[in-house]
């Protein structure tokens, strides 16, 4: 597959082709070397700015993309909503472009409002990297869930992938979706009707309201925390009975087809979504998806930056 990338934003996986993402992972893997060094830095951004302004909370994230930043050697500035002049009434436009007339090249952001990162990477010269945009995209999570299902299981195309939970609020589901079935996976999405709507059906996946349907032929189980956040009201009676149906507990886990992967988004509700045995057991590669986000991450950093794509070890560049 002939690789490609001619862009300087990552607002949405759906905006891609099947080539282009690829490339994305193909130079991930390139980079993850560059975490395994003694020194783990290559000068591929040296003399770029990269601002992490994140208006919603997190952690593995912002942390992520400002550890990839400076792998790649550039300067890295965090912005919260309370330290931004958003507080104070100016609008997300105006917070931006000042970064811009400050000289940012790379604008990572994360918004509650759904296509905040293509509004601004419409109106902006400096690349834009949605990092989750309410119950829109979540594109880098994407990215990295399929580098971790290629990295362990050798394919992407024809591996069978349930997404489990809060499918109807999840940013991260609908990343998953795009790519997943873009790649040639088959996937499922697993939870309540409540949560997992017919509707996505017109997505090319189908849809199980039983975990207990797809444990014996899922070769990854993905695993969603409910996003009580994003709910206006209740989807179901309440967490025991949500965990009874649809956690993954260790009795449940017996019954995995041999070497099933067993992931997670991350933030985990323990005991809820998933059992901590199984998090923590042998089938959990939970703890490498966040090892993978970070190569991910630089790969997208230094393509979006007009870096050419790789194939093999990254070199100092």
């Amino acid at each position: 597959m002939t690789r490609n990338w001619k862009h300087k934003d990552l607002c949405a996986l759906a905006d891609h082709t099947a080539s282009e993402l690829m490339t994305v992972l193909d130079t991930a893997t390139a980079f993850k070397g560059v975490g395994e060094r003694n020194l783990k830095k290559v000068p591929a951004l040296r003399g770029k700015t990269l601002v992490n302004f994140f208006i919603e909370p997190s952690t593995r994230t912002r942390v992520s993309f400002e550890l990839a930043a400076m792998r790649l050697s550039a300067d890295v500035v965090n912005i919260s909503a309370s330290a931004s002049s958003l507080e104070k009434g100016e609008t997300l436009l105006d917070t931006a472009r000042n970064l811009e007339a400050l000289r940012a090249d790379l604008i990572v952001i994360r918004h509650k409002s759904a296509g905040s990162a293509r509004f601004l990477a419409d109106r902006l010269n400096a690349s834009v990297i949605n990092a989750g945009d309410g119950a829109h995209e979540h594109p880098t999570q994407g990215l990295l869930d399929a580098f971790t299902i290629r990295e362990k299981l050798g394919r992407i195309e024809g591996v069978r992938v349930a997404i489990v939970g809060d499918i109807l609020f999840s940013r991260v589901a609908r990343s998953n979706i795009q790519l997943l079935t873009k790649l040639g996976a088959k996937v499922t999405l697993v939870g309540p009707p409540t949560l997992v709507p017919a509707t996505f059906g017109c997505l090319g996946v189908e849809i199980a309201n039983s975990i207990d349907e797809i444990l014996e032929q899922s070769d990854v189980i993905n695993l969603l925390r409910i996003q009580h956040e994003r709910q206006k009201r209740e989807y179901f009676p309440g967490v025991g009975e949500y965990t009874s149906r649809f956690g993954l507990t260790k009795k449940r886990a017996s019954q995995l087809k041999e070497g099933c992967l067993i992931m997670h988004p991350g933030p985990m509700n323990r005991g809820v979504e998933i059992d901590s045995s199984v998090a923590d057991g042998s089938g959990s590669v939970i703890l490498d998806q966040v090892t993978n986000g970070l190569a991910v991450r630089m790969a997208v950093l230094y393509l979006c930056s007009g870096g050419a794509p790789m194939a093999s070890s990254a070199t100092d560049q």
